[in-house]
């Protein structure tokens, strides 16, 4: 049975929704336009939901359903971290942890030409935003930003790549920085890359920095805020002690 929304989608946002709960009534957002992400249907006027999670939404008009899973189900303009599993003429194929491999057209780079195609070797993590997912159908991914440059994306050296849940991988990318991050970033110097499919790359010049900030991050998807900071801090004391 579908539990009717008040028109305003605020009443829902950060709040625990089931399948079936109307969150935005689209009569009542007259000249909005709305990006829908994962976990969301359009039926007529009522955005509803599709799966169990909580509803979440960043400015200016994208809201979506969290949910914590190993399973990752694309949806365009996601950055999600892919790792190529072979190489074609016309595209790479990748496997970024959803229900099929995606393709990556070898044109899909910055000034990407048939005289420059880049080359990947079986096993290069990627760093690529989600251009395409339609049910069905294997995603398709890009090297660029919307506008066309190469911005953060492309091949990602060294470094460590560990899994985790897609509910912890949209914490990390909240914002606010999520504490664990804040923590770990105001003492220690590295790099970090998070997909959205639950996966994280973390790089820096000493292997026992990349081994603390896995760590903390694999250990923070439970915890509070407060609790994400005393944990972190206290792997600060130890790398300093050690």
């Amino acid at each position: 049975m579908e539990s009717k929304s008040s028109g305003s989608p605020a009443t829902f946002i950060d709040n625990l929704v089931v399948p079936g709960d109307v969150v935005v009534d689209l009569s009542s957002m007259t000249n909005q336009t709305i990006k829908l992400g994962s976990g969301l249907r359009q039926d007529c006027d009522a955005i509803s939901v599709m799966k169990a999670g909580k509803l979440r939404f960043s400015k200016p008009n994208k809201y979506w359903v969290e949910t914590s899973q190993k399973r990752y189900v694309p949806c365009a303009e996601d950055s999600v971290l892919g790792i190529v599993v072979d190489s074609k003429s016309d595209n790479f194929l990748i496997d970024i942890k959803g229900p099929a491999l995606a393709f990556l057209p070898v044109l899909a780079f910055e000034g990407g030409t048939r005289r420059n195609i880049p080359k990947f070797e079986a096993g290069t993590l990627l760093y690529v935003r989600v251009v395409k997912a339609n049910p069905g159908m294997n995603p398709e991914l890009s090297c660029t930003d919307a506008s066309g440059k190469a911005a953060e994306f492309g091949a990602l050296k060294d470094g460590y790549m560990f899994e985790c849940s897609t509910g912890l991988s949209r914490m990390l990318l909240s914002s606010p920085t999520c504490p664990v991050l804040e923590a770990l970033g105001k003492k220690l110097s590295f790099e970090i890359a998070v997909g959205l499919n639950g996966r994280v790359w973390v790089n820096a010049n000493s292997p026992s920095i990349v081994i603390i900030v896995a760590n903390a991050i694999m250990n923070s998807e439970t915890l509070s805020g407060v609790q994400q900071k005393i944990m972190a801090e206290k792997l600060l004391q130890k790398i300093q002690n050690d």
